[in-house]
C-alpha cells in the first residue's frame, strides 16, 4: 500500500499551484487608468464588452493582456488602440495613470471634449494618434514634456488656437498632422526650420492644409490686408473716390476764382486811368 504524502505537503502544493493559475494583480496605476477611462467614453457598438471592473483588476499578466486594445509589457500597460470602434464621449484625464503607457491610438471615433493637458506626464508616449475624432478646444503646449514624441496626429477634429511653438522643440518627431481643424495664426517658426542647422525632418503643407485661419511656411504667407472684410474694403473705395472729387471740385473753384481776378471786365481799365489823372 503506497504512503499518503502528510497534509501539510497537500496543502502547500495546493497553495502554490493556485499562486502560478491565479492572474496577477494589475498595478493600481494601469487600473485607474483604464476604469476612468471606460467611464469617460460610451460605446454604442459594445467593442468593450470585456472592459469591467473584475477584469480592470488584473488586465495584464506578464505580456499577456486580459482587455481589447490594450497591449502588455512586464505587467503594465505599453499600448492602448481602440481606433475605428465609433467611440463617444470624452478622454479621461486618468489617462496619465498608465505611466508606462507608450503608444496611444484612439482615431476614428466619436470623442469631444479637450486633450487633457495630464497627457504630459507620460514621459515615455511615443505615438499620440487622435485624429478623426470631434475633439475641440487649444492644443496642449504640456505635450511639449513628452520627450519621446515622434508621432503627433490629430487631424480632421475640431480643435481651434494657435500651434503652441514649444511642440517644434520635440527633438524626435517625424510625423506631425494637425490638418483640418479650425487652427489659426502663423505656424512656428520651429516647425519651417527645424532641418536648416539641426537636420530634423521639415514637415510640408499637407501636415496643416484645411485650417482657414492658419499661415506661414509651408502655407502661403500672411495676405495683406488680412482680417479686412468685403464691406471694408468697399467702404475704403468709395472713401478714396469721395476725397478725390472733393479736391478735384476744390481745384476747379481755384481755378475759376484766379481765372475771375486776372480778366478784367471791358470799361474797368478806363475807369481806373481817369482816377488816375
Amino acid at each position: 500500500m503506497a504512503m499518503q504524502p502528510p497534509l501539510w505537503a497537500v496543502v502547500t502544493v495546493l497553495h502554490l499551484l493556485a499562486l502560478v493559475t491565479r492572474p496577477a494583480l494589475s498595478d493600481p496605476n494601469d487600473e485607474a487608468c483604464l476604469s476612468n477611462l471606460r467611464r469617460s467614453m460610451t460605446d454604442p457598438g459594445n467593442r468593450l464588452c470585456n472592459w469591467t471592473a473584475a477584469t480592470f483588476v488584473a488586465s495584464c499578466n506578464g505580456f499577456t493582456s486580459y482587455l481589447h486594445g490594450v497591449t502588455c509589457n512586464n505587467g503594465r500597460v505599453y499600448k492602448l488602440a481602440l481606433p475605428g470602434l465609433t467611440l463617444g464621449g470624452s478622454l479621461s484625464p486618468y489617462l496619465a495613470n498608465c505611466t508606462n503607457l507608450q503608444s496611444l491610438d484612439l482615431s476614428s471615433n466619436a470623442l469631444t471634449g479637450p486633450i487633457p493637458p495630464q497627457l504630459s506626464t507620460l514621459l515615455n508616449l511615443a505615438v499620440l494618434n487622435l485624429s478623426a475624432n470631434r475633439l475641440s478646444g487649444t492644443i496642449p503646449p504640456q505635450l511639449a514634456l513628452c520627450a519621446y514624441l515622434n508621432f503627433i496626429d490629430l487631424h480632421a477634429n475640431l480643435l481651434s488656437g494657435t500651434i503652441p511653438a514649444q511642440l517644434g522643440l520635440l527633438a524626435r518627431l517625424s510625423a506631425f498632422d494637425v490638418s483640418y481643424n479650425r487652427l489659426e495664426g502663423p505656424i512656428p517658426a520651429l516647425f519651417a526650420n527645424r532641418s536648416d542647422e539641426l537636420a530634423l525632418p521639415r514637415f510640408n503643407a499637407s501636415s496643416f492644409v484645411g485650417n482657414r485661419g492658419l499661415y506661414g511656411y509651408p502655407l502661403p504667407q500672411e495676405r495683406g490686408g488680412r482680417g479686412l472684410s468685403v464691406p471694408a474694403i468697399v467702404g475704403i473705395g468709395l472713401g478714396s473716390g469721395l476725397l478725390s472729387l472733393v479736391l478735384s471740385f476744390t481745384a476747379v473753384c481755384v481755378w475759376l476764382r484766379a481765372t475771375e481776378l486776372t480778366t478784367k471786365a471791358p470799361g474797368e481799365e478806363g475807369k481806373v486811368s481817369h482816377l488816375d489823372n
